[in-house]
């Protein structure tokens, strides 16, 4: 019962090596969601995230003998830090199993404290099982992640911090939910002390293992799971979180990659910090949460659990930000080929900020052109430039809502194939790690020709491919259990517009 986990938050000796972090207003937050919103700062914690406290917690109440072993965890990376520290500050040998996914920051995060670090697995889950196998094996004690009493008890340290630091009225408190540690002792504590106060849990779309749970009434394991938002990147919330959870938790709101992304950009313009995409989860539910439900004038507050963000994945982050927040849109414009018409095209666009302009010669006819503009007022001003466009007679596509546009055509605008032959065009997805391209073109092996190829890497977390295949009709039945069999994630894209427009065959 949450009762119990009053008194172990009270007693938790956290601040042997945590920090009471800062409850920061943010103003422009705050203006522009037309709310008083404020950051719970758990990314100012010694290793960047809150997972010190749970980490700590559990460890120091270990007995001489289970110190002596030394201890194991499994991580994605901040509950790994927080795992490395504590065991540094009490003498104690730590052993962490990371994803092989896991962004090389963390990775050093964890062996600065002296920890010995095996990489093992995609995700989460894989590498979870390999530290179990282990601790079996050495007899070590395995420090769970966020699926203990003491650990839950922790991190529900900060809800005793906020209420101190803000005892006015507060509407509702957003919490990022991964395995569901965090929310466990944060709700219990609140609805302890506050219980008129929401707690809301806040998850990526990609990984919304609680809210499928809460909906089913039981703990489900997601088939799949996203990992751009890899600090809650958990295929099943742990079983005493979901226990508490359906006592605690009012709502649980979900959120995408580009809302996420949009959401590092708020913190970053507030505080000037750079959150991770699980740190910043909490304000894209906040943003999610007050437009679909019409709040105004209410106290919020949105916990930034960590910034243990890779520096090349702020690429993606900041190329992606713009889009939820409807600040780019992209089109595919049709154009007359003919002397004149690029500059009536470019005379259209008047003094509008261009973010992306591509030109290819299409045929004797008509060029195509692929347009990024900036925007200031939104969808409405997107939907305005489309129909000028029209007016000036221009067959116009709007791609700003397009992914493989977003993620992959506006880099690669060009050539066309110029075959009899049937193309078909297909996206992949698949964990980022050293050698994993290479293990991809071998799985592709040589049985098909590939007519198109396009390769990103986004901020070392995860790879995608654009792919085209010839494929002839007779072998479609060959092809498609090829597919089945291939081993990643894939959706296929022929019908794109964006595809058909740009890069579709003459």
């Amino acid at each position: 019962m949450p009762e119990k986990y009053l008194k172990m938050i009270l007693n938790s000796p956290v601040y042997d090596v945590a920090h009471e972090t800062p409850l920061d207003r943010a103003p422009r937050l705050s203006d522009k969601l037309e709310n008083n919103v404020f950051i719970k700062r758990e990314d100012l914690q010694p290793v960047f995230s809150f997972k010190i406290r749970g980490a700590y917690n559990k460890i120091v109440q270990l007995s001489p003998s289970e110190k002596q072993r030394g201890v194991i965890a499994a991580s994605a990376g901040n509950h790994a830090q927080g795992v490395a520290l504590a065991a540094e500050r009490l003498r104690i040998k730590a052993t962490i199993v990371m994803p092989e996914t896991t962004p090389e920051i963390k990775i050093d995060g964890v062996k600065k404290f002296g920890a010995k670090v095996i990489l093992h697995g995609d995700d989460f889950s894989t590498a979870f099982a390999k530290a179990q196998e282990i601790a079996n094996e050495n007899s070590l004690v395995f420090i769970p992640p966020f699926d203990d009493p003491f650990v839950i008890a922790g991190q529900g340290t900060i809800a005793l911090e906020l209420l101190r630091q803000y005892t006015k009225n507060i509407y509702a408190i957003f919490v990022p939910i991964g395995g569901g540690g965090l929310i466990a002792g944060i709700g219990s504590y609140i609805k302890m002390v506050r219980p008129e106060i929401k707690i809301i849990g806040v998850e990526s779309d990609e990984s919304a293992s609680m809210y499928a749970s809460i909906k089913k009434g039981r703990r489900i394991t997601l088939k799949n799971v996203g990992i751009f938002a890899d600090g809650v990147a958990v295929a099943q919330v742990g079983k005493e979180p979901f226990r508490l959870a359906k006592k605690i938790v009012d709502e649980i709101v979900l959120a995408d990659v580009d809302q996420i992304c949009a959401a590092v950009k708020d913190l970053f313009e507030d505080t000037r910090a750079i959150a991770e995409p699980s740190g910043a989860l909490a304000v894209a539910g906040m943003k999610n949460y007050i437009r679909d439900n019409k709040i105004s004038g209410k106290t919020l507050i949105a916990i930034n659990c960590g910034a243990n963000v890779s520096f090349d994945r702020l690429r993606h982050i900041s190329e992606r930000a713009n889009y939820s927040e409807a600040r780019e849109a992209l089109f595919a414009v049709t154009i007359p080929e003919k002397k004149g018409s690029f500059l009536a095209f470019c005379k259209v666009l008047g003094k509008r900020s261009i973010t992306e302009f591509n030109y290819r010669y299409s045929s004797s006819k008509e060029a195509h052109i692929f347009v990024g503009l900036a925007l200031t007022e939104g969808k409405p001003e997107r939907l305005k430039i489309q129909e000028t466009f029209k007016q000036h007679g221009y067959e116009t596509e709007d791609l700003t809502e397009n992914d493989m546009a977003k993620l992959h055509i506006r880099h690669m605008v060009g050539g066309r194939l110029n075959s009899n032959e049937v193309e078909r065009i297909y996206r992949f997805e698949f964990p980022e790690r050293p050698g994993a391209l290479l293990n991809f073109l071998n799985r592709m092996g040589q049985k098909w020709n590939i007519s198109l190829f396009h390769y990103r890497n986004h901020g070392s977390a995860f790879g995608r491919v654009l792919c085209g295949f010839q494929i002839p009709q007779a072998l479609f039945p060959t092809f498609n259990e090829f597919l089945k069999s291939q081993g990643y994630e894939y959706s296929e894209e022929t019908l794109n517009a964006a595809y058909n427009k740009f890069l579709h065959k003459i």
